[in-house]
């Protein structure tokens, strides 16, 4: 016993040693720190007072001090920025679903507005930018060297106005300009439709109206089909989804989980770390899901890619997502401003970080690069038809069918025929409703 305490007592004296011996040298560590960054702040002053003075224009204080407050934030990542009063109340308002602008979502590459994609139904996607679209030039002045903000402060104009962008493309020789009306932006953040059996959900963006939008239009996809019974699968259209609200894309990934998480954010600070699970209720009973993504897609599109497909609740279908993995909070400052800080990452259910990598799809399907010319596709299919039984004089025709069985039969073959036409306007939609009514087939063979 006597040993034991000694030995307890020289562990405790060898640890107040020991912190004795490196408090010291610690406490010293942190007063340098605290001197270097005061004098950094003075130099920072200086500066500021000098501009004040002596530049050869009056400088507006308050523009001085945004510019040099945006500055420190845009140097860490391409999504920290301050907001001003007017920024900040725009993107509040662009979360319900209704701004101006031309439609698209972008960030900074190399000096340039790179976009991330355009947005369905907008002036920007009628004008035919794509996603990885970059935007060298507005109105023929360049925007190299700008900030992301001023950049897209030079698109901002009064709904109507013309605005001329020059476009570097990715396979394409030369720069190109395209002129665009600027327009109130006005989001349906779902649009469902029936495809055969398959309800087909076109989620353009996570806001305050995507959850609520996505099981109104499944229900009203269900309603069509004569009930759930008749439903082969749904398709989540995520392509060019720029993202959105966090909260949205847990929302919609847990429409279609019953358990298990659906994403974790891991911050600066262990203790601030997140998880978010699933809660009990799968709105389509674990029928079907296939997931459409592209270079678009980032983001909250990508929580929601990433969730369904380590579950295995999903097949991905297109090709890799934009690579989206960090969270920014919106913190409300002084002068009815804010901030725009990226504090976290986001992981996947199965612990993969996909920052700068994107999401790969389980399918890899490339979307035609330009449309089917319908003159020609319809020329085309004259050529490949082959001269049917049915065609030849005099065959016999088939009186084994019943009035009901080739009604039956004659909707069959309009719904291939329905099929081959989506195939030439969206390829890759066409092939997402092809899995799901294989995946049906399997289903109703197996006892």
């Amino acid at each position: 016993m006597k040993k034991l305490i000694l030995a307890a007592a020289g562990g405790t004296l060898a640890g107040a040693l020991f912190t004795t011996q490196v408090a010291g040298p610690l406490i010293a560590q942190n007063a340098a720190h605290d001197s270097s960054v005061y004098e950094q702040l003075d130099l920072f002053g200086d500066i500021f007072e000098r501009i004040r003075a002596q530049y050869v224009e009056p400088v507006e204080t308050d523009k001085l001090v945004e510019a040099a407050i945006n500055g420190m934030l845009t140097s860490l990542d391409p999504h920290s920025s301050y907001l001003s009063a007017k920024d900040f109340e725009d993107m509040q308002v662009q979360t319900k679903g209704e701004f101006g602008g031309l439609g698209i979502e972008v960030t900074q590459e190399e000096g340039f507005v790179k976009v991330i994609s355009p947005m369905d139904g907008t002036p920007a996607a009628d004008a035919g930018i794509q996603a990885g679209d970059y935007i060298t030039h507005v109105n023929g002045e360049s925007i190299s060297g700008l900030m992301l903000d001023q950049a897209v402060d030079l698109m901002r104009g009064p709904v109507g106005s013309e605005i001329i962008i020059t476009v570097v493309r990715k396979g394409t020789a030369e720069p190109f300009d395209v002129s665009i009306i600027r327009d109130t932006i006005k989001l349906t953040a779902v649009k469902g439709r029936v495809v055969g059996k398959a309800v087909v959900l076109r989620v353009t963006t996570f806001n305050d109206q995507t959850t609520p939008g996505l099981k109104a239009e499944l229900q009203k996809g269900i309603d069509e089909l004569g009930g759930i019974e008749n439903l082969e699968g749904v398709v989540i259209d995520l392509r060019n989804n720029p993202g959105g609200l966090l909260n949205e894309a847990i929302s919609v990934s847990d429409a279609f989980l019953e358990t298990g998480e659906i994403v974790s954010t891991r911050g600066r600070n262990p203790q601030d770390d997140e998880r978010y699970n699933a809660t009990p209720g799968d709105l389509i009973g674990g029928k079907p899901v296939v997931v459409l993504i592209n270079g678009g897609s980032a983001s909250a599109s990508e929580i929601v890619t990433g969730a369904l497909q380590d579950h295995r609740r999903a097949i991905v279908v297109g090709t890799k997502s934009f690579g989206k993995g960090s969270v920014q909070q919106l913190i409300p400052l002084k002068g009815d401003g804010a901030m725009r800080l990226t504090t976290a990452r986001y992981y996947t259910p199965s612990g993969r970080s996909i920052q700068a990598l994107g999401i790969s799809p389980d399918i890899v399907v490339q979307q035609p690069s330009k449309p089917v010319d319908p003159a020609a596709a319809d020329a085309a299919k004259e050529e490949r038809r082959l001269t049917s039984e049915a065609d030849l004089r005099g065959a016999i025709t088939n009186d084994s069918m019943t009035e009901d069985e080739k009604k039956l039969y004659q909707e069959e073959q309009t719904k291939a025929e329905d099929a081959a036409k989506l195939r030439d306007e969206d390829y890759q939609l066409a092939y997402a409703v092809d899995i799901l009514k294989g995946l049906s087939t399997i289903a109703m063979a197996t006892p």
